[in-house]
């Protein structure tokens, strides 16, 4: 653990019980292992989660299945006592769930809770952007309910809400950290600097119990429930189920804290560390990864995207290093509401264009390297196109493949054709990515770069938030495909997941569903 004079975080944290909820996701591991190797001094970290069929207990589940994941590696190197006695002795597990009201816990257990912790740090998510609109509700915006109640509770203790800077929605242009207006069906606006939302949430609700109604017993009751995410996403002016509802639950932390302390954090598509722990740490599959490993398999060989237009990516651990900064300064300067971005596209630009070559030419001359990502060196390049070209390339394809497909059962061949599986990844990865692929905004952070200044964090520090700080050609060959091809495919011989399923671990700080 850290040994060093005590930084602005250290300060901050040292002595403070710190409840973290999502740790069985992506960010959340990043946060944490960040605060037990920085802040040795910290009174303690409760860790909401849910139980598992094989792990029943939080305290099994963080045990096997937190604990074991490789982002420890460093401090097991340095320590693995060490690691082993902070855990026992600092480290508390509370088996919940973030969705249920009070936690899924009596009303003993949530008072005893909140008198046991001074921050409250969210990082719980559903990021399946074409998640259920009910579980999306539950995870995303529910959870926000809850987790301000247990904050009120514990004598309005600052809440750190981890969202995501998609919940601009369709807005374009320049996006910077404050309220998102809908730009779609009308919704009250509340003079005190948020969406009166309770009424929407309770209609959503009715449509949900009539798709139940009606398709509970026909076994397209997921499909549908899919179905309606995306349709009131789009009416009221996002792209799917999950910004929608992030977007919703800014609202109600804004509400439920008009009069404490809040930061919501937002940060853009979240990949590989770029430092720390080590360099390129990554767990699963994410929404560049998505296409890389497309690519590298030869799925798809067109995409629709803007290529001269920039695509926001910010390193894992400039993230955590953003949530830990955000706690502090809600700690010792409570009271009031803050919004940030931690993110890229203002700071140190790529374009889509630009980030396809850099990748295209290390796969090209480094293949070898990457014996899990690439089975053979890449044949055919990776193509865009505009959405309105790519979506008629698209029908025309599927109309001939079903027309020449059907003349092969006719003569008795059955074996399905590759093509239509190249075909089924495109429209897949299309479905899901191509609105993020396409932007239509710039993210801007100046407030978060303005605390970082303040601090002492702007540049090399310990906790360093500044995407200037990314060398692009570096970053996403030298550590990112050295990290997706060490730690995120770890089985050459498994079959490589259905990219249209890759949506689960995409933009944000959590796994499609991590608490």
């Amino acid at each position: 653990m850290a040994t060093s004079a005590p930084t602005f975080v250290g300060r901050a944290l040292a002595g403070k019980r710190v409840l973290i909820t999502g740790t069985s996701g992506f960010l959340a591991k990043v946060v944490l292992e960040k605060l037990i190797r920085e802040v040795p001094d910290v009174g303690g970290i409760v860790l909401l989660l849910r139980g598992s069929r094989d792990n029943p207990t939080s305290q099994q589940r963080f045990e096997r299945e937190v604990l074991t994941s490789s982002i420890f590696d460093v401090l097991r190197q340095r320590s693995a006592e060490g690691l082993k006695t902070f855990c026992e002795q600092r480290i508390h597990c509370v088996t919940g769930e973030v969705t249920q009201p009070r936690l899924g816990l009596s009303e003993r257990e949530f008072n005893l809770l909140a008198g046991r912790i001074d921050v409250i740090i969210n990082a719980a998510a559903s990021v399946n952007f074409r998640e259920e609109l009910d579980q999306a509700l539950e995870i995303n915006t529910f959870s926000v309910i809850h987790l301000a109640e247990l904050a009120r509770l514990a004598g309005d203790i600052p809440l750190v809400q981890v969202s995501t800077c998609y919940v601009n929605g369709f807005n374009s242009g320049a996006m910077h950290e404050e309220l998102v207006h809908p730009t779609g069906l009308p919704i009250p606006f509340n003079q005190e600097g948020f969406y009166e939302v309770e009424r929407l949430i309770g209609q959503l609700q009715e449509k949900i119990g009539v798709v139940r109604a009606k398709w509970g017993d026909t076994g397209r009751l997921s499909e549908k429930l899919i179905d309606l995410g995306i349709k009131e996403a789009n009416a009221y002016g996002w792209n799917d189920t999950y910004t929608f509802t992030k977007w919703l639950g800014e609202q109600v932390a804004l509400k439920a804290t008009r009069r404490s302390t809040l930061t919501i954090l937002r940060p853009s598509i979240i990949e590989s560390t770029l430092f720390e722990p080590s360099p390129g740490w990554v767990e699963g599959v994410k929404v560049a990864d998505a296409i890389i490993l497309a690519y590298a398999r030869e799925k798809v060989r067109f995409f629709p995207a803007k290529t001269d237009e920039i695509i926001d990516i910010i390193p894992a651990d400039l993230v955590a290093n953003s949530v830990l900064l955000s706690a502090a300064e809600a700690i010792l300067e409570p009271g009031r509401q803050r919004i940030y971005q931690c993110c890229s596209g203002s700071r140190n630009p790529i374009q889509l264009g630009q980030l396809i070559d850099l990748l295209q030419d290390e796969a090209r001359r480094n293949w070898q390297r990457y014996d899990r990502l690439f089975f053979k060196a890449p044949s055919r390049p990776f193509r865009t196109t505009s959405r309105t070209v790519f979506l008629a390339g698209l029908a025309a394809a599927k109309a001939a493949l079903t027309l020449f497909d059907a003349g092969r059962k006719l003569i008795g061949v059955k074996t399905p054709l590759r093509a239509f599986e190249s075909l089924k990844a495109t429209q897949g990865l299309a479905v899901v990515f191509s609105f993020y692929t396409s932007p239509s905004y710039c993210f801007y952070n100046s407030k978060l770069l303005a605390l970082a200044a303040r601090v002492g964090e702007s540049g090399r520090g310990r906790f360093p938030v500044d995407s200037a700080l990314i060398d692009w050609k570096h970053y996403l060959g030298d550590v990112h495909m050295a990290g997706l091809n060490r730690y995120a495919l770890k089985e050459r011989r498994k079959p490589v997941a259905d990219t249209t399923g890759v949506a689960q671990a995409a933009l944000n700080p959590a796994e499609a569903r991590s608490s």
